[in-house]
């Protein structure tokens, strides 16, 4: 307290003309229309700047929740398109109401948005971490897109995160998928080099297509719905046997930009998982 009094007492005329700076402006910009109207309308100006800055800082920390929205909406859109297409060609073809109804349901499957942490490109074999895991209902085995296309497969698995291998893992991944639209399957695989290309193997001699069209998932594994898009044709060889076709293909993902990607969780998948290797596990005990 002493020291206050010190303080005022040594600096009390600095404090007189700050009070009468203060009332004399008050008294200037009340009475006078003219200083009133100049000083409404500055403090508007800054009140709506510092509103606009409000809104882009909300906006810019908002981009998390409207990237993972998008990824799954650009996700729906194209399995509802490829539903679509095969419903109109069934009923072209026409394919009766039971037929139809055979088609795989979108309903079944959950879709889990995660985000990006680490991904490799550069390397042969690479790998992605994302920030989702057994927690948030992700297992080892479930398949990862995004809006464009196909990433790759969960690997390892912790409490809130997972690793990935992606479609640019030239030892571990083997994707099944086919040519939209003619029915022609092979397997999707990396040979490093180039991230925004891959190969698709063991497409039959007599297949019929061209380059250009477009590489899907077929929905033959237990991992990826059919209708995922992989990419599109963009040059056609022989198989070193000359006995099938092997497809480069400029995949619709772009690896270097990737951020947001959706887990899909599929009910079905663990049952049908268990039923494959209690298969392969009684076929080895018959051949022993």
């Amino acid at each position: 307290m002493k020291n206050l009094l010190e303080f005022l007492q040594r600096h009390y005329h600095w404090l007189i003309f700050v009070v009468f700076e203060v009332v004399s402006l008050v008294l200037l910009f009340q009475y006078n229309n003219y200083q009133s109207s100049v000083w409404f309308s500055s403090a508007n100006a800054v009140t709506g700047k510092v509103y606009e800055w409000s809104s882009s800082v909300e906006s810019f920390f908002s981009l998390k929740k409207v990237n993972e929205s998008l990824t799954l909406r650009n996700f729906y859109l194209e399995r509802q398109v490829t539903q679509l297409r095969r419903l109109y060609g069934e009923a072209t073809d026409g394919a009766d109401a039971t037929e139809k109804q055979e088609l795989e349901p979108l309903s079944q499957y959950k879709l889990v948005p995660a985000k990006v942490i680490t991904n490799e490109v550069d390397k042969l074999n690479n790998l992605m971490t994302i920030d989702k895991g057994e927690k948030d209902g992700v297992q080892t085995g479930m398949g990862v897109v995004c809006g464009k296309g196909i990433v790759g497969v969960v690997f390892q698995t912790s409490a809130h995160y997972a690793i990935v291998i992606p479609v640019l893992n030239g030892k571990s991944s083997r994707i099944s998928c086919a040519i939209r639209g003619r029915g022609y399957f092979g397997v999707l695989r990396w040979y490093g080099g180039d991230a925004g290309y891959a190969f698709v193997e063991g497409v039959p001699r007599h297949a019929r297509f061209k380059r250009g069209e477009w590489v899907e998932t077929n929905g033959y594994s237990s991992i990826f719905p059919a209708g995922v898009l992989v990419g599109q044709i963009d040059e056609v060889y022989n198989s070193r046997d000359g006995l099938s076709y092997k497809l480069k293909v400029r995949l619709s993902t772009d690896f270097g930009k990737l951020r947001d990607v959706v887990v899909i969780t599929d009910q079905s998948i663990s049952e049908r998982v268990h039923l494959m290797q209690a298969a392969k596990d009684s076929l080895k005990l018959n051949v022993q």
